[in-house]
């Protein structure tokens, strides 16, 4: 299967979880359109729109301007959740639902608080269908740069948003966790705490990273690197978007065990992380010796992997 008709049938699969009127419209859209395709996103009040590279929009004679009710986006969330919505509690808490074939759907509405926890949302005002796309083979050229002599260093992988972390990321892991003629298999323990890599659907990765990868989903890092390395025994611990003082020391944890480290930051240069205090304070705990620096425009993707 082509690119081009990979990223069509995702699109098309991403419909079908839309209301019935909705699912007329959008399929309406030109092919280049579908291809292109990141979000849909429903808003009660308004038409559909879907995200585009260049930015969300609202089309014309593509897509009619249908305006979304409440109605379609609670039909939406029971549809997903097998009209068991109180089983998906503790995800929708976190605004996000996972649905079969890997999508993930971000929430917006009212929240329900006990103290200062949120338990749930009502009153559902916004959806966002997230059009996952895996892009084998992408990580290819990047780890043959990366790796030591069959040895994987710790790594970081940085860009600013939008630019395909995650999508880099899962691609490691696969080719990482599944071996080469030229590489060892490794194992990989996987901290997907915001259901955004693997897209786990009831205990089932929706996306490929690899027959040797073990997925905690769902735990912030703080606690899933500690669970990951007392239970799974990894040799290497890949997580997304590192962001807080807590995941930092957790990483330095795994790192002063032996196990490599597969990460994400938001930055655009490895100068830019140096001169940002948390950031800084990551770097010399020594978990890294190799970033990739992902940088973009109209589309096209440039990877340059570089020493710490």
């Amino acid at each position: 299967m082509t690119r081009a008709k990979y990223a069509i049938e995702r699109f098309e699969q991403a419909v079908d979880l839309l209301p019935l009127r909705l699912q007329r419209s959008a399929r309406q859209m030109s092919d280049w359109k579908k291809e292109q395709a990141e979000e849909l996103r429903l808003r009660v009040g308004q038409p559909m729109t879907v995200l585009l590279p260049e930015g969300e929009q609202f089309s014309t004679e593509e897509l009619p301007r249908i305006t979304v009710g409440r109605g379609d986006l609670e039909q939406l969330c029971d549809a997903v959740t097998g009209y068991s919505r109180y089983a998906a509690k503790e995800t929708i808490s976190r605004g996000y639902i996972t649905a079969d074939g890997g999508f993930r759907i971000g929430i917006c509405g009212t929240a329900v608080m006990r103290g200062e926890q949120n338990i749930n949302l009502k009153d559902i005002s916004s959806v966002v269908i997230r059009i996952g796309r895996e892009r084998r083979g992408v990580a290819d050229p990047v780890l043959q740069q990366v790796m030591e002599k069959g040895v994987f260093p710790g790594t970081l992988i940085l860009s600013p948003p939008g630019l395909g972390k995650t999508t880099l990321l899962r691609d490691l892991i696969r080719l990482l966790s599944d071996g080469a003629e030229e590489r060892p298999a490794f194992r990989v323990a996987l901290v997907d705490e915001r259901s955004e890599i693997a897209l786990m659907h009831q205990g089932k990765a929706q996306m490929d990273v690899g027959c040797h990868t073990d997925v905690l989903d769902g735990c912030p890092k703080a606690l899933a690197i500690p669970m990951m390395l007392r239970a799974m025994n990894p040799q290497i611990i890949a997580v997304d978007e590192i962001s807080l003082q807590e995941d930092i020391r957790s990483v330095e944890m795994a790192a002063n065990c032996g196990v490599a480290l597969l990460a994400t930051v938001h930055g655009s240069s490895k100068e830019e992380l140096q001169r940002k205090p948390l950031f800084s304070s990551m770097l010399a705990t020594g978990a890294f010796q190799k970033c990739v620096t992902i940088s973009g425009c109209e589309g096209k993707r440039d990877y340059i992997v570089e020493e710490l």
